[in-house]
């Protein structure tokens, strides 16, 4: 005689199979890029060379951001390294640790004044051959706490410049067509651009053939832009309170600073 508990059926446990893994993007060996947005037919069949050595100073957030200009521009010049770090130091860089000259490229503050990138000065510095371009790439944000941790160490060697036409009150454009809606990256302000576009702007200055070295980087950056934009969600542009109010504060500042002139200017008439 079988008890009713022999009966029963057991409790049967089963473990739910894992899902397979997602397969990864195919992934263009020699531009390291997605295949759909290969960058291959536009890049330089040769790393242009510069005269100008090229640091990159990468936050590290930057180093896995999918918008990152840098493996591109990399790719684009001979003569340029990358330094993945919050703060430069000796030891990371074995060039910057031989305080070559140099300059780094950001712009200015109250307290630390920027001047403005030009070819006599560049040409002062790459008198030797061996002048050496810092940039900082990050978010605005992390880029000025990267720059006010690193300036100790750069003081020894370099000095700061910034591009022509910096202005804090202008609002910034799109890394996209400036009439189009679609978002990149959008810069805070006038003058502020990608790492890759500063790159340029700032060798067309520096180097003998710069206006050559200038149209093939922005002609990749350019297709980079268009090929990304396809995969995009339209999205209309943000609004942003606390710069606007920024803005709105200094263009006050400007008027009533305007007007005290004028009336100081009728007083002594």
């Amino acid at each position: 005689m079988t008890s009713d508990a022999e009966t029963e059926n057991p409790t049967i446990q089963t473990t739910a199979e894992p899902e397979p893994p997602q397969p990864r993007r195919p992934i263009c060996p020699k531009c390291s890029r997605p295949n759909r947005v290969c960058l291959c037919e536009t890049l330089p069949a040769q790393p242009i060379p510069t005269k100008t050595h090229i640091v990159i100073i990468q936050h590290p957030h930057e180093a896995h951001h999918k918008l990152s200009t840098v493996p591109v521009l990399t790719k684009c010049l001979l003569n340029s390294t990358t330094v993945v770090t919050r703060r430069l130091r000796q030891g990371l860089s074995p060039l910057l640790d031989q305080s070559p000259p140099a300059v780094y490229l950001f712009p200015p503050t109250p307290s630390s004044p920027a001047v403005t990138l030009s070819p006599s000065q560049s040409q002062n510095d790459n008198d030797d051959g061996n002048a050496v371009l810092i940039v900082f790439d990050a978010t605005w944000k992390h880029a000025r706490e990267m720059v006010r941790a690193s300036e100790e160490y750069l003081s020894r060697f370099a000095s700061r410049v910034c591009l022509e036409g910096y202005d804090e009150s202008v609002g910034g454009r799109s890394i996209y067509d400036s009439d189009s809606e679609l978002i990149l990256r959008k810069e805070p302000c006038g003058g502020c651009v990608s790492t890759m576009e500063a790159v340029a702007r700032a060798l067309r200055v520096i180097e003998p053939n710069g206006l050559y070295i200038e149209a093939q980087l922005l002609w990749v950056l350019r297709d980079m832009v268009r090929l990304q934009a396809r995969y995009l969600t339209t999205k209309p542009i943000k609004p942003r309170p606390k710069l606007e109010k920024k803005k709105a504060m200094q263009i006050e500042e400007k008027k009533e600073s305007g007007s005290e002139s004028e009336e100081l200017l009728d007083f002594k008439s």
